[in-house]
């Protein structure tokens, strides 16, 4: 074995172990191979939008100060941001209209395999677009209402319906400064037209554009695929299933699905307990078939089906390393290219489904939901045929799973506080105001091999716990505190403050909360919206006692979600900045300038007990500000 020294969970650690010792390049090592990384590219200050170029600008002010066509490095950064937030926002507003697709060919009956599932929320959905929906069949209605929705992409003025759903505060404050997204597909078009050389060169105004295109994807496309999945999947409840790579058997065939929609996981999940597949697998020597998930669309499956999780993003290529892995299965986002490669190693077969996302070395089976099933279950049988031909010599599954909770939702969250005949957001809100719970934060986002792998989440979350601030997470950062045992009501009385342990023991809840995949974020913009609603602690989300972090952010993505929270109002923390710090003014927009125009702000810092002081900082500011009362248990 190795000497060196890994980082990550034990799982990771002993995986990474057997990859180099087998002379198979990750993720870790190919990033020891970029050092040191581009200094131009990590402060934002260097440009290739045109063939003026490539410029770049000189940090130190001895050399060029502006690009060729005049750009300084307060444009450059700025429209370099804006291309980001664009990206992020693009790739949720796609997913969004991948369910609605869906949910329209599963109305009209061109999609058999799928059918709405949460009739109730449908109906309560499509009343927010002001359909008619008394006596209307459900099939008719939600086709309707997905209609409705495809305009909505394509609109070029008015406002986004599910912006309704904010304080109206909120909606003044994008009035007055012009940032209400107009269209989703309008604002990310609009930011990328910008961003050409001769267009929009204040950074200030590049910025607002990147507010409204990143509020497009919260308040449109991200909430609309949350919404609909709910609709044709069925909302989740709490359920409990397990986490880590021990979670691969090595008498059953393994299949791993991993990417970002729903709509081929659900199929695969629904196909993997069909008695005449489980019968195949067992004809080919196999004890049954075990379905594991990686990212986030192991998230969508985890929430609505139990589906255990093999692991997060960096986990991806170690699943691989196992050699227990009979097929993995990829859609899109996060999907590492390096992937067919790592499979070639061993008898594993990656196939990937979509369009949109070609991985040469994969087999390609295009999904279409006209045939999502007989799809699904061809996949399948690829993977038992596949399992003979796994050599048993070089199977090594780790032993670390942990159990979790999953499958919160802003619905369930009236219900578990309330319950069957009382629902509601009181309870919380009055554990804030009397000072059990100091408040609420919001982990979410990737794991970077740049930031522990995954340990600064579990570091931050244990910290704030500690200090009676309720958690709510999604996406790989919720991964990685399941694979830490902290996502199961006991918990609560092994790291968490003594207020928080009162609420988690009077609820039954733990003390952080997993609400699904990253698109989900769109629920924690909800619960704040009903906390704001229930009163007593702010009129607007920029007055509520919260903020969010991503310690180990990757993805374009995750900058877009950041920039939606921000200009909704919140506090939101990176672990590493995004490029910008070649930019002293755009640095100063986005960490003060910004409060006074959404209330919220962006703030910086690698070291998890640092951030967790400048979250609790600010959340006490914010008690301060509503004249709360002292914490019951400081």
């Amino acid at each position: 074995m190795s000497k060196r020294i890994f980082t990550g969970d034990l799982a990771t650690k002993e995986m990474r172990a057997i990859a180099e010792d087998s002379s198979i390049q990750t993720i870790w090592d190919r990033k020891l191979k970029q050092e040191p990384h581009c200094g131009f590219g990590t402060l934002g200050i260097c440009c290739k939008n045109c063939n003026l170029g490539p410029c770049r600008i000189d940090p130190f002010g001895e050399g060029a100060q502006c690009g060729v066509c005049g750009a300084d490095a307060d444009v450059i950064a700025a429209r370099n941001l804006l291309r980001h937030i664009a990206a992020g926002s693009a790739c949720h507003n796609d997913h969004g209209r991948e369910i609605i697709k869906t949910l329209l060919l599963a109305s009209t009956g061109k999609a058999p395999g799928y059918k709405i599932n949460d009739a109730v929320k449908l109906e309560r959905f499509a009343k927010e677009y002001g359909l008619e929906t008394s006596g209307k069949d459900v099939n008719k209605l939600a086709e309707e209402l997905a209609e409705r929705l495809f305009k909505e992409y394509g609109q070029q003025s008015g406002e986004l319906m599910l912006t309704n759903r904010a304080p109206k505060k909120q909606i003044d404050i994008w009035r007055v400064n012009n940032l209400m997204p107009r269209g989703i597909d309008r604002e990310v078009t609009e930011a990328l037209a910008r961003t050409n050389i001769g267009v929009d060169n204040d950074y200030r105004s590049i910025m607002m554009q990147g507010m409204r295109t990143a509020l497009s994807d919260g308040w449109g496309g991200s909430m609309i695929a949350t919404d609909l999945s709910d609709i044709l999947f069925g909302s989740p409840e709490p359920l409990r299933a397990k986490a880590n790579l021990g979670v691969l058997k090595d008498d059953q065939v393994n299949i791993i699905v991993h990417g970002h929609v729903p709509i081929l996981s659900d199929a695969i999940a629904t196909a993997s307990v069909d008695p005449a597949l489980i019968q195949l697998a067992k004809d080919k020597g196999a004890s049954g078939i075990n379905l594991a998930g990686i990212c986030c669309t192991a998230l969508e499956v985890l929430s609505r089906k139990g589906v255990s999780v093999a692991g997060n993003f960096l986990q991806q290529e170690l699943a691989l390393i196992t050699g227990a892995v009979d097929l993995m299965i990829v859609d899109l986002q996060c999907v590492m290219p390096s992937l067919p490669s790592i499979a070639s190693c061993f008898h594993t077969k990656v196939v990937s489904t979509n369009p949109r996302a070609h991985f040469p070395g994969s087999v390609y089976i295009e999904f279409h939901e006209e045939k999502g099933m007989e799809i699904a279950r061809n996949i399948i049988t690829m993977a038992i045929e596949n399992f003979p031909k796994r050599d048993k010599s070089r199977v090594h599954i780790p032993k670390e799973s942990r159990d979790l909770v999953g499958g919160f939702t802003t619905e369930y969250i009236f219900k578990m506080l309330g319950g069957n005949y009382r629902s509601t957001f009181s309870p919380l809100n009055e554990a804030i105001i009397s000072g059990r719970i100091r408040g609420v934060a919001g982990v979410v986002g990737c794991d970077n091999p740049k930031l522990k792998s995954g340990e600064t989440h579990i570091t931050l979350v244990k910290e704030l716990i500690r200090k009676d601030v309720l958690v709510v997470q999604t996406g790989c950062a919720a991964t990685a505190c399941a694979k830490e045992g902290l996502l199961v009501p006991e918990a609560a009385f092994k790291y968490a403050g003594k207020g928080l342990q009162e609420i988690c023991a009077a609820v039954g809840c733990p003390p952080v909360l997993h609400l699904g995949p990253c698109v989900d974020n769109s629920r924690i913009l909800t619960a704040c919206c009903e906390m704001v609603k229930e009163g007593g602690i702010g009129k607007s989300l920029d007055e509520l006692p919260v903020a969010g972090a991503a310690p180990e952010w990757m993805s374009e993505k995750a900058i877009a979600i950041g920039w939606y929270f921000v200009a909704s109002g919140a506090m939101v923390v990176f672990g590493n900045p995004y490029p910008l710090h070649g930019s002293h003014n755009l640095t100063k927009f986005v960490t003060e300038e910004v409060e006074s125009v959404t209330g919220g702000k962006w703030a910086f810092e690698p070291d998890p007990i640092q951030m967790a002081k400048i979250i609790i900082e600010h959340i006490d500011k914010k008690r301060q500000a509503l004249k709360l009362k002292p914490m019951m248990y400081p």
